[in-house]
């Protein structure tokens, strides 16, 4: 009996989600309503909403590891992310909270022109496409292995078609409001399993191994003596590198700008961003503990040895051996909700920036909003197939494609507000010769012989967005006098 209570527990969590998410969908009449939600969701569960959005499968599987080598670092990138978001809610949000706006890329359109509002709305899609994409296929595989441990044993096909298209299903018809409730719970479910998991597995130490993480300095947030250019957790690069990298992410993305336009008032958008960064930061640590735990436990050993090729594998594999029934089934759950989470906010996003910035019909019925929301689920499938043959580290292919993008997506905002007098030409070429420069960066700059750590890819696209458009705006005006 016990066998079949985990199968049980994931199929009654996934029916339970659906059902809650259909349920949302009776508010929602016109196309609007989907991407939009009346703008009145509490600030609450916009915050959880934009944390689960952040995060992914590969956030849950992934820092356990990094923690069990490496300490507490990710839990400095908190610091830039507060600082981030705290700059996004007070300089950015006020502008896309103070007219009728439909998306981030509204502004652009307003402050500049409309071709720079769709340069900015394609680039998004492009990106969102490419990383949720990796995404995607990353989380496909550790989730076939948890569900074949628990009795559910799938192909990774089948995975992938059936969490991108149960999420399509509920995104399509219940619209932001449903991804923001399920995201919610979602969250909750995962941050929940994170929690127990710590608890766990301290109960499971002895008083020396207890005393092993204090004396260990594995509790440290920032690597100390790490180089600052090629590490995330250096202290400069996660707190500067970090709060860039946040206003580019959260101040510059669809995926998260819709989320806090859905808010009743600027006021409750702004607590929720700025709320965002201490929740993701808690979970952050509570997954980094279980990492640090884990490390006690088996007295420092390495991963190797103890027949892991990968950091990744071994949180994985203490839910399905060390966990028991029914909690274990829970905790994959979570996993698989981290995943539908990410997905079924990209998937409402790309909606609302194709509705709003490339149709121009954010206000048509919910039969087109559905229509393109079927059709963006479709091309995330084709491009996480299509990255299942390559051989690149997805984490770090996906942190390279928001590279591209994110710091001319943030330059071009803070060169409508900084630089009186930018017209669109200047912000057009300074759009696209940043992501000309980043993929050079990206593709060819190696410090000591390693890549920039992702952190500083934003503020380097910012600064090459600011010395194309600058001068370019400079030498408009004096061709005009």
């Amino acid at each position: 009996m016990t066998g079949l209570l985990d199968p049980v527990v994931i199929l009654a969590w996934l029916v339970a989600l659906t059902a809650g998410s259909l349920w949302m969908s009776r508010a929602s009449r016109t196309g609007a309503d989907l991407v939009e939600a009346h703008h009145d969701l509490p600030a609450w569960a916009i915050c959880l909403s934009i944390v689960a959005t952040e995060t992914s499968t590969l956030t849950v599987i992934s820092i356990p590891g990094i923690a069990y080598g490496h300490g507490f670092v990710f839990v400095g990138l908190g610091a830039g992310y507060l600082l981030g978001r705290f700059a996004v809610a007070r300089v950015m949000l006020p502008l896309y909270m103070r007219g009728d706006l439909a998306s981030a890329y509204d502004y652009l359109g307003l402050r500049f022109g409309p071709a720079m509002q769709r340069l900015a709305s394609v680039t998004f899609l492009l990106t969102r496409l490419l990383a949720e994409g990796v995404r995607l296929f990353a989380a496909t595989l550790p989730v076939c292995a948890l569900l074949a441990a628990r009795g559910l044993p799938l192909s990774p096909l089948t995975v992938l078609v059936g969490m991108t298209a149960l999420t399509a299903v509920y995104t399509a018809i219940g619209g932001l409001r449903a991804v923001v409730w399920s995201d919610t719970a979602q969250f909750t479910l995962y941050a929940f399993g994170a929690a127990i998991s710590a608890w766990l597995l301290w109960r499971g130490l002895d008083a020396t191994q207890q005393g092993a993480i204090w004396t260990s300095g594995r509790l440290a947030v920032f690597g100390f003596h790490d180089a600052v250019l090629t590490s995330p957790y250096a202290p400069v690069t996660a707190i500067v590198g970090g709060a860039l990298l946040a206003m580019a992410s959260h101040g510059a993305d669809q995926l998260m700008v819709q989320r806090a336009m859905a808010a009743r008032s600027l006021r409750d958008a702004q607590r929720a961003m700025v709320a965002s960064a201490i929740v993701v930061t808690v979970l952050f640590a509570l997954l980094s503990l279980c990492g640090v735990l884990l490390w006690a436990r088996e007295g420092g050993r390495a991963l190797a040895d103890m027949g892991f090729r990968s950091p990744d594998e071994l949180f994985p594999r203490f839910i399905v051996q060390d966990l028991p029934p029914g909690l274990s089934g829970l905790l994959v759950a979570g996993v698989i909700s981290a995943t539908m989470g990410s997905l079924s906010s990209a998937l409402n996003a790309m909606t609302g920036s194709t509705l709003s910035d490339l149709l121009g019909r954010r206000d048509e019925s919910r039969l087109l909003a559905r229509a393109v929301t079927a059709f963006w689920a479709v091309a995330l499938i084709a491009a996480a197939l299509a990255f299942a043959g390559s051989s690149h580290s997805a984490l770090v292919f996906g942190l390279q494609i928001a590279g591209y993008s994110y710091g001319a997506l943030l330059g071009a905002f803070l060169l409508g507000l900084v630089v009186r007098g930018a017209q669109e030409r200047a912000a057009m070429a300074a759009f696209l010769a940043t992501i000309v420069v980043m993929a050079v960066i990206i593709g060819f700059v190696r410090p000591g012989g390693e890549t920039i750590a992702f952190p500083w890819l934003v503020p380097l696209g910012v600064c090459v967005t600011f010395l194309v458009g600058a001068p370019l705006t400079m030498l408009s005006r004096r061709g005009r006098a």
